[in-house]
Protein backbone atom coordinates (compact mmCIF):
# COMPACT_ATOMS: atom_id res chain seq x y z
CA UNK A 1 0.00 0.00 0.00
CA UNK A 2 1.57 3.28 -1.14
CA UNK A 3 1.52 6.33 1.13
CA UNK A 4 3.07 9.68 1.94
CA UNK A 5 3.32 11.49 5.25
CA UNK A 6 3.09 15.18 6.08
CA UNK A 7 4.49 16.76 9.27
CA UNK A 8 6.38 13.53 9.91
CA UNK A 9 8.48 14.73 12.85
CA UNK A 10 11.06 12.17 13.83
CA UNK A 11 9.06 9.25 12.41
CA UNK A 12 6.80 7.71 15.08
CA UNK A 13 3.65 7.62 12.97
CA UNK A 14 5.62 6.59 9.89
CA UNK A 15 7.25 3.66 11.70
CA UNK A 16 3.93 2.36 13.00
CA UNK A 17 2.32 2.60 9.56
CA UNK A 18 5.32 0.88 7.95
CA UNK A 19 4.94 -1.93 10.49
CA UNK A 20 1.29 -2.18 9.45
CA UNK A 21 2.25 -2.57 5.79
CA UNK A 22 2.11 0.91 4.28
CA UNK A 23 5.11 1.98 2.21
CA UNK A 24 5.89 5.68 2.43
CA UNK A 25 7.07 7.19 -0.84
CA UNK A 26 7.88 10.55 0.76
CA UNK A 27 7.99 12.19 4.18
CA UNK A 28 7.65 15.97 4.45
CA UNK A 29 8.80 17.84 7.55
CA UNK A 30 9.79 21.45 8.22
CA UNK A 31 12.07 20.85 11.21
CA UNK A 32 15.67 20.31 10.11
CA UNK A 33 16.73 18.37 13.23
CA UNK A 34 13.88 15.88 12.85
CA UNK A 35 14.73 15.36 9.19
CA UNK A 36 18.38 14.87 10.05
CA UNK A 37 17.46 12.25 12.64
CA UNK A 38 15.43 10.29 10.10
CA UNK A 39 18.29 10.54 7.60
CA UNK A 40 20.73 9.19 10.19
CA UNK A 41 18.51 6.12 10.60
CA UNK A 42 18.26 5.68 6.84
CA UNK A 43 22.05 5.89 6.54
CA UNK A 44 22.45 3.42 9.41
CA UNK A 45 20.32 0.94 7.46
CA UNK A 46 17.33 0.86 9.79
CA UNK A 47 15.06 -1.65 7.95
CA UNK A 48 11.72 0.15 8.08
CA UNK A 49 13.25 3.46 6.99
CA UNK A 50 15.75 2.37 4.37
CA UNK A 51 13.50 3.25 1.42
CA UNK A 52 12.20 6.53 2.81
CA UNK A 53 12.78 9.81 1.02
CA UNK A 54 12.72 12.72 3.46
CA UNK A 55 12.12 16.29 2.35
CA UNK A 56 12.90 19.15 4.70
CA UNK A 57 10.43 21.70 3.43
CA UNK A 58 7.41 23.84 4.14
CA UNK A 59 4.41 21.75 3.08
CA UNK A 60 2.79 24.91 1.73
CA UNK A 61 5.30 24.75 -1.13
CA UNK A 62 4.78 21.07 -1.97
CA UNK A 63 3.15 20.08 -5.27
CA UNK A 64 1.46 16.67 -5.36
CA UNK A 65 0.83 16.36 -9.12
CA UNK A 66 2.88 13.18 -9.47
CA UNK A 67 0.91 11.44 -6.75
CA UNK A 68 -2.64 12.19 -7.91
CA UNK A 69 -4.64 8.98 -7.96
CA UNK A 70 -1.55 6.87 -7.20
CA UNK A 71 -1.58 6.69 -3.39
CA UNK A 72 -3.59 4.58 -0.99
CA UNK A 73 -2.99 6.73 2.08
CA UNK A 74 -1.98 10.17 3.31
CA UNK A 75 -1.00 10.40 6.97
CA UNK A 76 0.40 13.01 9.28
CA UNK A 77 0.23 15.00 12.46
CA UNK A 78 -0.45 18.67 11.66
CA UNK A 79 1.42 20.85 14.20
CA UNK A 80 -0.45 20.67 17.48
CA UNK A 81 0.73 23.88 19.18
CA UNK A 82 -2.37 25.86 18.07
CA UNK A 83 -4.54 23.39 20.03
CA UNK A 84 -2.20 22.13 22.76
CA UNK A 85 -3.11 22.62 26.41
CA UNK A 86 0.44 23.84 26.88
CA UNK A 87 0.39 26.25 23.97
CA UNK A 88 -1.17 29.64 23.39
CA UNK A 89 -4.45 28.17 22.10
CA UNK A 90 -4.83 30.40 19.05
CA UNK A 91 -6.09 27.68 16.70
CA UNK A 92 -7.19 29.30 13.42
CA UNK A 93 -5.36 32.52 14.38
CA UNK A 94 -2.10 30.60 14.72
CA UNK A 95 0.13 30.52 11.65
CA UNK A 96 1.23 27.03 12.67
CA UNK A 97 -2.26 25.63 12.01
CA UNK A 98 -1.53 23.28 9.12
CA UNK A 99 -4.89 21.55 8.77
CA UNK A 100 -5.62 23.62 5.63
CA UNK A 101 -2.50 22.05 4.10
CA UNK A 102 -3.64 18.56 5.11
CA UNK A 103 -6.92 19.26 3.31
CA UNK A 104 -5.09 20.54 0.23
CA UNK A 105 -2.99 17.38 0.09
CA UNK A 106 -6.13 15.23 0.24
CA UNK A 107 -7.78 17.32 -2.48
CA UNK A 108 -4.81 17.10 -4.85
CA UNK A 109 -3.77 13.48 -4.23
CA UNK A 110 -7.26 11.93 -3.84
CA UNK A 111 -6.00 9.02 -1.67
CA UNK A 112 -8.28 6.15 -0.80
CA UNK A 113 -7.88 6.98 2.89
CA UNK A 114 -6.15 9.34 5.31
CA UNK A 115 -5.06 9.24 8.95
CA UNK A 116 -4.38 12.46 10.84
CA UNK A 117 -3.39 12.79 14.50
CA UNK A 118 -3.57 15.67 16.94
CA UNK A 119 -3.72 16.57 20.63
CA UNK A 120 -6.68 16.22 22.99
CA UNK A 121 -6.94 20.01 23.16
CA UNK A 122 -8.44 19.97 19.67
CA UNK A 123 -11.68 18.78 21.29
CA UNK A 124 -11.94 21.66 23.75
CA UNK A 125 -15.32 23.36 23.80
CA UNK A 126 -13.80 26.67 22.73
CA UNK A 127 -12.55 25.02 19.53
CA UNK A 128 -15.75 23.07 18.74
CA UNK A 129 -16.81 25.20 15.77
CA UNK A 130 -13.33 25.14 14.26
CA UNK A 131 -12.99 21.40 14.77
CA UNK A 132 -16.30 20.93 12.96
CA UNK A 133 -14.87 23.15 10.22
CA UNK A 134 -11.80 20.88 9.96
CA UNK A 135 -13.97 17.78 9.64
CA UNK A 136 -16.20 19.32 6.98
CA UNK A 137 -13.18 20.39 4.93
CA UNK A 138 -11.84 16.83 5.07
CA UNK A 139 -15.24 15.47 4.07
CA UNK A 140 -15.55 17.84 1.12
CA UNK A 141 -12.00 18.88 0.16
CA UNK A 142 -13.06 20.28 -3.22
CA UNK A 143 -15.22 23.00 -1.63
CA UNK A 144 -12.35 25.46 -1.46
CA UNK A 145 -12.15 28.61 0.65
CA UNK A 146 -11.87 31.74 -1.46
CA UNK A 147 -9.18 34.28 -0.64
CA UNK A 148 -11.77 36.87 0.28
CA UNK A 149 -13.49 34.60 2.81
CA UNK A 150 -13.00 34.35 6.53
CA UNK A 151 -13.15 30.78 7.82
CA UNK A 152 -16.66 31.25 9.27
CA UNK A 153 -18.00 32.06 5.79
CA UNK A 154 -16.33 28.96 4.41
CA UNK A 155 -17.85 26.91 7.25
CA UNK A 156 -21.31 28.18 6.25
CA UNK A 157 -20.64 27.19 2.62
CA UNK A 158 -19.53 23.71 3.70
CA UNK A 159 -22.55 23.23 5.95
CA UNK A 160 -24.90 24.10 3.09
CA UNK A 161 -23.10 21.76 0.73
CA UNK A 162 -22.99 18.96 3.32
CA UNK A 163 -26.73 19.14 3.98
CA UNK A 164 -27.72 19.40 0.31
CA UNK A 165 -27.12 15.68 -0.36
CA UNK A 166 -24.66 16.25 -3.20
CA UNK A 167 -23.21 12.95 -4.41
CA UNK A 168 -20.92 14.39 -7.06
CA UNK A 169 -17.30 15.36 -6.56
CA UNK A 170 -14.59 14.16 -4.22
CA UNK A 171 -15.85 13.28 -0.74
CA UNK A 172 -14.69 11.32 2.28
CA UNK A 173 -16.49 9.52 5.06
CA UNK A 174 -14.72 10.83 8.16
CA UNK A 175 -14.72 9.65 11.77
CA UNK A 176 -12.63 10.65 14.76
CA UNK A 177 -12.02 9.35 18.23
CA UNK A 178 -10.00 10.29 21.30
CA UNK A 179 -7.73 7.32 21.95
CA UNK A 180 -5.59 6.58 25.00
CA UNK A 181 -2.32 5.02 23.88
CA UNK A 182 -2.21 2.95 27.09
CA UNK A 183 -5.24 1.02 25.82
CA UNK A 184 -3.12 -0.24 22.91
CA UNK A 185 -0.07 -1.47 24.81
CA UNK A 186 1.87 1.79 25.08
CA UNK A 187 3.36 2.20 28.60
CA UNK A 188 2.09 5.74 28.84
CA UNK A 189 -1.17 7.59 29.41
CA UNK A 190 -1.28 9.64 26.22
CA UNK A 191 -4.58 10.80 24.76
CA UNK A 192 -4.67 11.75 21.11
CA UNK A 193 -7.35 12.63 18.60
CA UNK A 194 -7.19 10.37 15.55
CA UNK A 195 -9.11 11.39 12.41
CA UNK A 196 -9.64 8.74 9.73
CA UNK A 197 -11.35 9.17 6.38
CA UNK A 198 -12.18 6.80 3.53
CA UNK A 199 -12.97 8.09 0.07
CA UNK A 200 -16.70 8.04 -0.60
CA UNK A 201 -16.50 5.64 -3.56
CA UNK A 202 -14.50 3.14 -1.54
CA UNK A 203 -17.56 1.72 0.27
CA UNK A 204 -15.67 1.20 3.51
CA UNK A 205 -17.25 -0.33 6.60
CA UNK A 206 -14.68 0.61 9.22
CA UNK A 207 -14.48 1.50 12.89
CA UNK A 208 -11.60 2.24 15.24
CA UNK A 209 -9.76 -0.82 16.56
CA UNK A 210 -10.94 -2.10 19.93
CA UNK A 211 -8.69 -1.59 22.93
CA UNK A 212 -6.27 -4.43 23.63
CA UNK A 213 -5.18 -3.42 27.17
CA UNK A 214 -6.98 -2.05 30.23
CA UNK A 215 -6.34 -0.40 33.57
CA UNK A 216 -8.66 -2.91 35.26
CA UNK A 217 -6.50 -5.78 34.03
CA UNK A 218 -3.42 -4.09 35.53
CA UNK A 219 -5.17 -3.59 38.87
CA UNK A 220 -6.37 -7.19 38.78
CA UNK A 221 -2.85 -8.49 38.19
CA UNK A 222 -1.59 -6.40 41.11
CA UNK A 223 -4.24 -6.71 43.80
CA UNK A 224 -6.17 -9.88 42.97
CA UNK A 225 -3.70 -12.41 41.55
CA UNK A 226 -0.40 -10.70 42.40
CA UNK A 227 0.95 -11.74 38.99
CA UNK A 228 2.34 -8.29 38.26
CA UNK A 229 4.69 -8.35 41.22
CA UNK A 230 5.75 -11.94 40.50
CA UNK A 231 6.50 -11.14 36.85
CA UNK A 232 8.74 -8.25 37.89
CA UNK A 233 10.33 -10.19 40.75
CA UNK A 234 9.47 -7.60 43.38
CA UNK A 235 7.69 -7.88 46.70
CA UNK A 236 4.00 -7.09 46.75
CA UNK A 237 3.26 -3.97 48.83
CA UNK A 238 1.66 -4.77 52.17
CA UNK A 239 -1.16 -2.27 51.74
CA UNK A 240 -3.62 -2.40 48.87
CA UNK A 241 -4.71 1.10 47.73
CA UNK A 242 -8.11 -0.22 46.58
CA UNK A 243 -11.20 -0.48 48.78
CA UNK A 244 -13.18 -3.76 48.93
CA UNK A 245 -15.82 -2.26 46.63
CA UNK A 246 -13.14 -1.22 44.12
CA UNK A 247 -11.65 -4.72 44.21
CA UNK A 248 -15.11 -6.09 43.49
CA UNK A 249 -15.47 -3.75 40.50
CA UNK A 250 -12.06 -4.80 39.18
CA UNK A 251 -12.95 -8.47 39.52
CA UNK A 252 -16.20 -7.96 37.68
CA UNK A 253 -14.52 -6.04 34.85
CA UNK A 254 -11.89 -8.76 34.32
CA UNK A 255 -13.72 -11.98 35.16
CA UNK A 256 -17.15 -11.25 33.68
CA UNK A 257 -16.10 -10.76 30.07
CA UNK A 258 -15.80 -12.97 27.03
CA UNK A 259 -13.02 -10.79 25.59
CA UNK A 260 -10.37 -10.41 28.30
CA UNK A 261 -7.85 -7.63 27.76
CA UNK A 262 -4.16 -7.51 28.52
CA UNK A 263 -3.05 -5.29 31.37
CA UNK A 264 -1.79 -1.78 30.88
CA UNK A 265 1.99 -1.78 30.55
CA UNK A 266 3.94 0.16 33.15
CA UNK A 267 7.16 2.15 33.24
CA UNK A 268 8.85 -0.81 34.94
CA UNK A 269 7.68 -3.13 32.16
CA UNK A 270 9.17 -0.78 29.60
CA UNK A 271 12.55 0.20 31.05
CA UNK A 272 13.15 -2.27 33.90
CA UNK A 273 15.71 -4.31 31.94
CA UNK A 274 17.87 -1.29 31.13
CA UNK A 275 20.94 -0.75 33.34
CA UNK A 276 21.32 2.15 35.74
CA UNK A 277 22.35 5.04 33.46
CA UNK A 278 24.71 6.38 36.13
CA UNK A 279 26.87 3.26 35.64
CA UNK A 280 28.84 4.26 32.57
CA UNK A 281 30.61 0.90 32.37
CA UNK A 282 27.40 -0.73 31.09
CA UNK A 283 25.37 2.06 29.50
CA UNK A 284 27.78 2.22 26.58
CA UNK A 285 26.13 -1.00 25.37
CA UNK A 286 22.85 0.86 24.82
CA UNK A 287 22.34 3.72 22.39
CA UNK A 288 20.94 6.97 23.79
CA UNK A 289 21.04 5.77 27.41
CA UNK A 290 23.15 8.55 28.94
CA UNK A 291 22.40 9.96 32.38
CA UNK A 292 21.34 13.60 32.67
CA UNK A 293 21.68 15.28 36.05
CA UNK A 294 19.52 17.97 37.66
CA UNK A 295 16.10 16.36 38.14
CA UNK A 296 14.20 17.41 41.26
CA UNK A 297 10.70 17.32 42.68
CA UNK A 298 8.76 20.35 43.85
CA UNK A 299 5.11 21.34 44.09
CA UNK A 300 3.31 20.40 40.89
CA UNK A 301 6.48 18.93 39.37
CA UNK A 302 6.67 15.19 40.05
CA UNK A 303 7.92 12.28 38.01
CA UNK A 304 6.28 9.10 36.78
CA UNK A 305 5.93 6.14 39.12
CA UNK A 306 7.43 2.83 38.05
CA UNK A 307 4.40 0.58 38.50
CA UNK A 308 1.86 2.51 36.43
CA UNK A 309 2.00 3.79 32.86
CA UNK A 310 4.16 6.87 32.43
CA UNK A 311 2.75 10.33 32.39
CA UNK A 312 2.57 11.76 28.90
CA UNK A 313 6.04 12.31 27.48
CA UNK A 314 6.03 15.97 26.45
CA UNK A 315 8.03 18.48 24.47
CA UNK A 316 7.34 21.83 26.11
CA UNK A 317 8.70 25.00 24.54
CA UNK A 318 9.75 26.20 28.01
CA UNK A 319 10.41 22.90 29.74
CA UNK A 320 7.90 20.37 31.05
CA UNK A 321 5.95 21.91 33.95
CA UNK A 322 4.62 18.70 35.51
CA UNK A 323 7.87 16.77 35.59
CA UNK A 324 6.52 14.33 33.02
CA UNK A 325 10.00 13.52 31.73
CA UNK A 326 11.26 12.26 35.10
CA UNK A 327 10.95 8.87 36.79
CA UNK A 328 10.62 8.12 40.52
CA UNK A 329 12.81 5.16 41.47
CA UNK A 330 12.15 2.49 44.09
CA UNK A 331 14.15 4.34 46.74
CA UNK A 332 12.09 7.50 46.22
CA UNK A 333 14.82 9.39 44.35
CA UNK A 334 14.05 11.01 41.03
CA UNK A 335 15.98 11.40 37.80
CA UNK A 336 15.30 12.34 34.22
CA UNK A 337 14.40 9.65 31.74
CA UNK A 338 17.24 8.91 29.37
CA UNK A 339 16.55 9.37 25.69
CA UNK A 340 16.36 5.59 25.25
CA UNK A 341 13.90 5.24 28.12
CA UNK A 342 11.66 7.96 26.68
CA UNK A 343 11.90 6.30 23.27
CA UNK A 344 10.82 2.99 24.78
CA UNK A 345 7.87 4.64 26.50
CA UNK A 346 6.90 5.99 23.08
CA UNK A 347 7.46 2.40 21.78
CA UNK A 348 10.26 3.28 19.37
CA UNK A 349 12.38 0.20 18.61
CA UNK A 350 15.74 0.06 20.40
CA UNK A 351 17.64 0.13 17.12
CA UNK A 352 15.98 3.37 16.03
CA UNK A 353 18.53 6.03 16.93
CA UNK A 354 18.35 9.63 18.12
CA UNK A 355 21.34 11.63 17.00
CA UNK A 356 20.81 15.06 18.60
CA UNK A 357 21.36 16.37 22.14
CA UNK A 358 19.23 15.18 25.09
CA UNK A 359 17.08 18.31 24.90
CA UNK A 360 16.48 18.09 21.16
CA UNK A 361 15.97 14.33 21.18
CA UNK A 362 13.46 14.61 24.03
CA UNK A 363 11.62 17.28 22.05
CA UNK A 364 11.41 15.02 19.02
CA UNK A 365 10.27 12.05 21.08
CA UNK A 366 7.73 14.14 22.99
CA UNK A 367 6.18 15.35 19.73
CA UNK A 368 5.97 11.86 18.23
CA UNK A 369 3.02 9.51 17.81
CA UNK A 370 3.63 6.30 19.83
CA UNK A 371 4.69 3.68 17.31
CA UNK A 372 2.38 1.00 18.75
CA UNK A 373 -0.65 3.28 18.60
CA UNK A 374 0.13 4.15 14.97
CA UNK A 375 0.46 0.47 14.13
CA UNK A 376 -2.85 -0.40 15.81
CA UNK A 377 -4.74 2.19 13.75
CA UNK A 378 -2.72 1.38 10.63
CA UNK A 379 -3.41 -2.36 10.96
CA UNK A 380 -7.16 -1.78 11.05
CA UNK A 381 -7.13 0.65 8.11
CA UNK A 382 -4.96 -1.55 5.87
CA UNK A 383 -7.04 -4.63 6.67
CA UNK A 384 -10.16 -2.78 5.54
CA UNK A 385 -8.45 -1.52 2.38
CA UNK A 386 -7.12 -4.96 1.40
CA UNK A 387 -10.51 -6.54 1.95
CA UNK A 388 -12.26 -3.97 -0.21
CA UNK A 389 -9.68 -4.31 -2.98
CA UNK A 390 -10.05 -8.10 -2.93
CA UNK A 391 -13.83 -7.77 -3.20
CA UNK A 392 -13.49 -5.34 -6.09
CA UNK A 393 -11.33 -7.83 -8.04
CA UNK A 394 -13.92 -10.57 -7.59
CA UNK A 395 -16.68 -8.48 -9.15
Amino acid sequence: MKSIELFSGTGGLALGLEQAGFRHKALYEWDADSCENIRRNIEAGYPLARNWKVYQTDVRTVHYNGYTGKLDLIAGGPPCQPFSLGGKHQAYNDKRDMFPEAVRAVREVRPQAFIFENVKGLLRKSFSSYFNYILLQLQHPEIVKQDSMVWQDHLTMLEKYHTSCHDDGLSYNVVFRLLNAADYGVPQVRQRVIIVGFRGDFNANWSFPAATHSQEALLYSKWVTGDYWNENKIKCPTECPLSPSQIKQVRRAVEDTDTPLLRWRTVRDSIGDLPDPTDRTVTSQYSNHEFRDGARIYAGHSGSQLDVPSKTIKAGAHGVPGGENMVVLDDGSVRYYTVRESARIQTFPDDYLFSASWTESMRQIGNAVPVKLAKAVGDSVITQMKGLKANAKQR
